[in-house]
């Protein structure tokens, strides 16, 4: 990302923003509600389009719009705050959508690849079953399949354990960390500094639409350059 800026109205929410995140890096990005982070996200796959800069990926720029635009998005996975599932598919179904229809993949080899993905995020059992019959850390593990049934290149998580009760964020956490183990290149927007510590390579801290200060979680947790960070870290690492 080179000098990316993004206005809603009157309103700066991304503010220059320079950002490289490399092949197999993982980037956590954190910072209080309403600082940009959860735009820039969405702008890595032009779910929000910007208004100045440039995104590149794998040193494509970003397409505007049709075709190509479509490609870019199936090469870059979002697993969302919410899990936006299909209510009427089986998971499996869901997870082989994409490759289906997207990738042009034969419905025999993508539920073979789908299984073995719902096996990895520990759901295989619940292959059959429909969304509503899973609770909220299933439903999001199998979101977290869909995404990695298209084979990304990046991943891109919004706030993924947000919206979940307490106990299951973790075992969405565990699948997360175990992709970080495994070298995929991820851009994470979270609050949980747990996670930020154990998996990131890279700690991204923005405020006001800025980024404010970039290091490694060690440094960042421990030795924050910046008042902004240290007044939010004293605020959120006293509990």
């Amino acid at each position: 990302m080179e000098n990316v800026n993004k206005h809603f109205g009157d309103l700066h929410v991304l503010r220059d923003i320079n950002l490289t995140v490399d092949r197999g890096e993982v980037v956590v990005v954190i910072g209080p509600s309403g600082g940009g982070k959860s735009t820039l996200c969405r702008s890595i796959n032009r779910l929000e389009p910007i208004d100045g800069g440039t995104i590149k990926v794998d040193g494509k720029e970003l397409p505007k719009e049709g075709k190509e635009l479509a490609k870019l998005r199936s090469d870059v996975g979002m697993v969302f705050q919410s899990f936006n599932l299909f209510a009427h598919k089986t998971i499996l179904e869901n997870v082989t959508l994409g490759p289906i229809k997207v990738r042009k993949q034969g419905k025999q080899e993508s539920e073979k690849h789908a299984m073995e993905l719902l096996e990895r995020v520990g759901i295989a059992n619940q292959a059959h079953k429909y969304p509503a019959q899973l609770s909220g850390g299933q439903q999001q593990r199998a979101a977290i399949a869909r995404s990695l049934a298209m084979k990304p290149k990046v991943m891109l998580f919004d706030e993924p354990t947000s919206a979940l009760d307490p106990e299951m964020v973790n075992e969405v956490l565990d699948v997360m960390t175990g992709l970080a183990r495994e070298g995929m290149t991820m851009i994470v927007v979270t609050h949980e500094m747990g996670f930020a510590r154990k998996a990131a390579r890279k700690v991204v801290f923005m405020a006001d639409g800025q980024i404010v200060e970039e290091n490694t979680p060690d440094e960042f947790f421990t030795n924050a350059r910046t008042d902004r960070a240290k007044d939010f870290l004293s605020k959120i690492l006293t509990h």
